[in-house]
C-alpha cells in the first residue's frame, strides 16, 4: 500500500508540474500576441505615447519662468498680484544700502551682458542693451525756443561771462549722463500666489521685477520704466555674487543674507497695486477717490490674502 501511495503521489506531482508549465507557455503566447496587436495598431500606439507628452500629462506641465517649478496638477489655487516696493522706506533699507543697492546689481548685470531686459511683464519682447541705457539716461536739458531767441535771449549765464558755456560743457563732461542706482527707488514685483495642495502650503512664485524711476525725477511729473526682468534670471545672477549682492542687516553685519534668501523670506515691505482682473484695472482705477483710499484698499487686499489661507479648501 505504501508503494502504491508513493507512486500515486509522484504521478500527481508530475501532472501539477505539467499543468503549470503549460499555463506559463500559454500566458507567454497570449502576452506576445497582445504586444504584437498593440504594435500593429497605430491608434493604440498613439494613445500610449501621448501619456508621456507634456500637453496631456498635468504632472509634466509647469511655469518655465518659476524659480521652483510646480506641476499644474499640484496647484489648487493661483492668483496673480502686482506689488510696488519703495526702496527708501525704512524696512527696505537693507535692499538699498549704499553701494549695495539691488538696483546697482541689476544695472551692472545688463551692462555685463548677463541679464536680458524686457519691455513689459509679458516677457514677449526683449529690450536691447542700448534701449535699456537710453531709458536710464538723464532727461535732456531743453534749449531756448525760437521765440526766446528772437527776443534776444542767449544761452550764457546772463552776466556777460563769455567763458561760461565752455565751463558748463566741461562740467557736463565730468558729470554722469544716466541715473544712478540710488535714484531708481521703486521696484514693481509681479508674482503668483499659489496654494500647493499636496504640501498644503502657500507659495509666492515671483515672476518679474521692474525698475521704475520715480516721477519727481522728471519735469513732466510722470515716472518712467527702465526695464523688466525675469526673476529667475535675477536670482541666478544674484547667487553668482554671494559676497556682493547682499541684504545688509543694519544692526548686525553677521546677519547679512544673500538677496535671493532675503526675498524668499519676504523681508521686504510692499504695497499691492493690482490684482489679476478681467479689465486689467489697478487698485487706483477701482478706488479712484484719494491716495488714502488707495492705501486702505491695498491694505484690505493684503488682509484678504492672509485670511484666504484659513478658508482655501472652500474654494
Amino acid at each position: 500500500m505504501k508503494k502504491l501511495f508513493s507512486r500515486l503521489s509522484i504521478t500527481l506531482i508530475g501532472v501539477i508540474c505539467l499543468h503549470t508549465s503549460l499555463s506559463v507557455v500559454f500566458a507567454q503566447t497570449n502576452s506576445s500576441e497582445e504586444r504584437s496587436t498593440l504594435s500593429d495598431n497605430p491608434t493604440l500606439q498613439t494613445k500610449v505615447g501621448e501619456v508621456h507628452t507634456q500637453e496631456d500629462n498635468p504632472y509634466l506641465q509647469y511655469n518655465e519662468n518659476s524659480v521652483i517649478p510646480i506641476s499644474e496638477a499640484d496647484i489648487l489655487f493661483r492668483r496673480r498680484v502686482w506689488r510696488e516696493i519703495y526702496l527708501k522706506e525704512r524696512k527696505n533699507k537693507p535692499f538699498f544700502a549704499r553701494n549695495r543697492e539691488i538696483t546697482k546689481f541689476i544695472i551692472q548685470g545688463v551692462k555685463e551682458g548677463v541679464l536680458i531686459p524686457y519691455k513689459d511683464e509679458s516677457l514677449n519682447e526683449k529690450m536691447t542693451k542700448e534701449q535699456f541705457l537710453e531709458n536710464l539716461s538723464l532727461p535732456k536739458e531743453e534749449s531756448l525756443s525760437a521765440q526766446e531767441k528772437a527776443l534776444g535771449f542767449t544761452e550764457d549765464t546772463g552776466w556777460g561771462d563769455k567763458k561760461a558755456p565752455a565751463d558748463k560743457k566741461a562740467a557736463k563732461d565730468k558729470h554722469v549722463d544716466e541715473f544712478l542706482p540710488n535714484e531708481i527707488t521703486t521696484l514693481e514685483l509681479m508674482e503668483d500666489i499659489i496654494f500647493h495642495k499636496r504640501e498644503s502650503t502657500f507659495i509666492y512664485d515671483i515672476q518679474t521685477i521692474k525698475l521704475i524711476i520715480p516721477a519727481e525725477k522728471f519735469p513732466t511729473g510722470l515716472r518712467k520704466t527702465v526695464g523688466t526682468f525675469k526673476y529667475k534670471d535675477l536670482a541666478a545672477y544674484f547667487d553668482s555674487k554671494p559676497k556682493e549682492a547682499l541684504w545688509v542687516n543694519v544692526k548686525n553685519n553677521a546677519g547679512n543674507k544673500k538677496l535671493t534668501d532675503a526675498i524668499q523670506l519676504r523681508l521686504f515691505d510692499s504695497r499691492i497695486v493690482k490684482v489679476e482682473d478681467p479689465d486689467d484695472r489697478t487698485v487706483e482705477d477701482i478706488y479712484s477717490k484719494t491716495p488714502k483710499d488707495h492705501l486702505y484698499a491695498s491694505q484690505k487686499l493684503e488682509e484678504d490674502l492672509i485670511e484666504l489661507e484659513q478658508f482655501i479648501w472652500e474654494y
